[in-house]
């Protein structure tokens, strides 16, 4: 079954480079980002990781954590870990969940239906601290994600979280920001800074 947006994040007990986990115990409290690569020793993949690693601080400063998986073994990923770090700069500092058997692939649906194979695609779930999904995302193996959106996208959350806002295209934490269409004008201009209304249904104000 499809996982959609505000499920329950399914829970599991995995081996990963970093010990065996209970997902939902490792991120107790925390944001996560759970992503999937299609195979260890591979280009695009080692650049994904290689980035993710980079961008720990970043993470870090949003209580986000992040953690891959793919369907090779523990084995493989230990011997791959120097080549992402080499590569990308950072030395693996996240945990990749070691998936052989498929279960964790098969229980977020990441199998790629006639692909040829049994390697997962490249999906993204965001999870929030009570473990809801928040965002999901589907790449094609032969494309790299960007994980600066997946770094916005989380900022835009956690916003929107905090306010009675959304964010336009393109925001970035610091831009102007949209008040809620349940929310009046003048309950914006009580609660929010600068709150300009170009029409009746879109209202700009400060980021809170």
């Amino acid at each position: 079954m499809a996982i959609r947006l505000g499920d329950e994040a399914p829970n599991f007990k995995a081996n990963t480079t970093a010990g065996e986990i209970d997902f939902h115990t490792w991120k107790a409290g925390s944001w996560a980002v759970l992503f999937s690569h299609p195979a260890d020793f591979t280009p695009v993949c080692t650049t994904e990781l290689g980035r993710t690693a980079a961008l720990k601080s970043d993470f870090d400063a949003r209580n986000t954590k992040a953690i891959a998986i793919s369907v090779d073994s523990i084995e493989s990923h230990n011997g791959w870990a120097p080549d992402i770090g080499e590569v990308g700069g950072t030395p693996l500092n996240f945990p990749i969940i070691a998936d052989p058997e498929r279960t964790v692939s098969k229980l977020y649906d990441m199998l790629h239906p006639g692909a040829g194979d049994t390697s997962t695609v490249r999906s993204v779930f965001v999870i929030d601290p009570q473990h809801k999904v928040r965002l999901t995302l589907t790449y094609p193996k032969s494309v790299g994600r960007n994980f600066d959106e997946l770094v916005r996208v989380i900022d835009a959350l956690q916003a929107t979280d905090a306010a009675p806002i959304a964010t336009p295209a393109d925001w970035r934490p610091g831009s102007r920001v949209i008040v809620v269409p349940t929310m009046s004008t003048a309950d914006a201009k009580a609660r929010l800074k600068n709150v300009e209304e170009v029409k009746p249904y879109l209202r700009w104000a400060d980021q809170p």
